[in-house]
């Protein structure tokens, strides 16, 4: 087992993985497999973890601020619900449309069937 350091230019931040290194009995040689522990802060040098099991736990000033009227609450429903019933209104209009279209398509793929099938008959 070893600590690899790993310096990424493009985001200027060195990456720490822990390194095993095992026998492929298949390929006939060393491999090794590589997990990552976290990142090094350039100020203190530290390993600071990164992904689900060292993600930074939420502090007050990000929680964000739940005093809210019960006023405010439900105009905030009642604009929510307006916007839904617009979207709703907006989707039954394109299904409408769609609709439409599908039917001409389909009026139009006829026709040229039809077309095809008359110059078929010229061909002969």
């Amino acid at each position: 087992m070893a600590i690899i350091k790993q310096y990424h230019k493009d985001t200027d931040t060195t990456y720490v993985y822990e390194s095993v290194s095992y026998w492929d009995a298949e390929k006939r040689q060393s491999r090794s497999k590589r997990t990552l522990l976290g990142k090094i802060d350039p100020e203190t040098g530290d390993i600071i973890p990164t992904g689900k099991r060292g993600r930074r736990k939420k502090t007050a000033d990000s929680i964000p601020d739940t005093d809210v009227t019960l006023q405010e609450a439900l105009a905030r429903n009642s604009a929510l619900e307006l916007t839904i019933k617009k979207q709703q209104a907006l989707i039954d209009e394109l299904e409408q449309k769609n609709r439409k279209l599908s039917s001409a398509l389909l009026d139009l793929s006829s026709t040229l069937d039809k077309c095809a099938a008359h110059c078929r008959s010229f061909q002969k």
